[in-house]
């Protein structure tokens, strides 16, 4: 356990499972105040409370990301109680599957609603404090079906995609406030929406993927953790994959 990050306030959002829980803890672990945000507030709750039982700091807050108004009460409520956010991750995301002509426009408007206009309204949330101190990490969360696509999942990749330009032109007009913009790039990772996969389509996957396994949200965190380090200061507007192999760009 290291304490790297002690001092920053870094916020997660769908922290309270999976990828955005072993992000939370790793930020914690090394040092962060950290904020556990979540649609589902019990869920939250349990996280914040397993934090700090560990002796790490952290606190419990929901919110629907695709609500402006819910965005910045968070903020608010991070600010009056700790001080102003340091770190964002933003990793709340949703998936509503099927081929493009059987999908309903509300499932494609719900995707990119969470997932892409969700980052944006958190980003927007996050910029002006660190703007004002010259310094601030922000991480978006896209997927390598954000990169290669995916049948079945339209709406979702489109969302991811467009979160890579979003973070590049935030990279670009941030940068001179010190505030690194990343993505991390997740590939297909062990979570309660894998798990439910058959052994078929599992088997499928990982004959797609170099490294022969699924990631795990542990692989993820690491990569998160390191984005929001000094050791990442000089790296900006960058896509990190983690995906086994599954996709090499150049």
């Amino acid at each position: 356990m290291s304490n790297e990050l002690k001092g920053r306030i870094a916020l997660v959002t769908g922290a309270a499972q999976g990828i955005g829980r072993a992000i939370v803890g790793l930020l914690a672990e090394r040092g962060a105040s950290v904020v556990v945000c979540d649609l589902d507030f019990d869920k939250a709750q349990e996280a914040a409370v397993s934090l700090t039982s560990q002796g790490l700091k952290a606190l419990a807050v929901s919110a629907n990301v695709a609500v402006a108004e819910e965005v910045k009460a968070v903020v608010q409520t991070v600010a009056a109680q700790w001080g102003e956010i340091d770190i964002l991750v933003n990793n709340a995301g949703i998936t509503r599957d099927t081929l493009l002509l059987r999908m309903k426009d509300e499932d494609w408007d719900a995707v990119l609603n969470v997932n892409l206009k969700g980052t944006y309204y958190c980003i927007k949330a996050v910029i002006p404090a660190m703007s004002k101190r010259r310094w601030g990490k922000i991480v978006n969360i896209s997927s390598v079906v954000g990169v290669i696509g995916n049948p079945g999942q339209a709406n979702y990749a489109a969302s991811k995609a467009a979160v890579i330009g979003l973070t590049k032109t935030v990279a670009r007009e941030y940068a001179s406030r010190g505030i690194n913009v990343n993505v991390v790039a997740p590939g297909f990772i062990e979570t309660q929406m894998t798990a439910a996969l058959s052994g078929e389509v599992r088997e499928h996957l990982i004959k797609q993927i170099p490294l022969t396994r699924l990631g795990t949200p542990s692989d993820v965190a690491h990569a998160v953790a390191f984005l929001v380090s000094d050791e990442a200061s000089y790296m900006t507007g960058q896509v990190l994959h983690v995906n086994g192999g599954m996709y090499m760009g150049g």
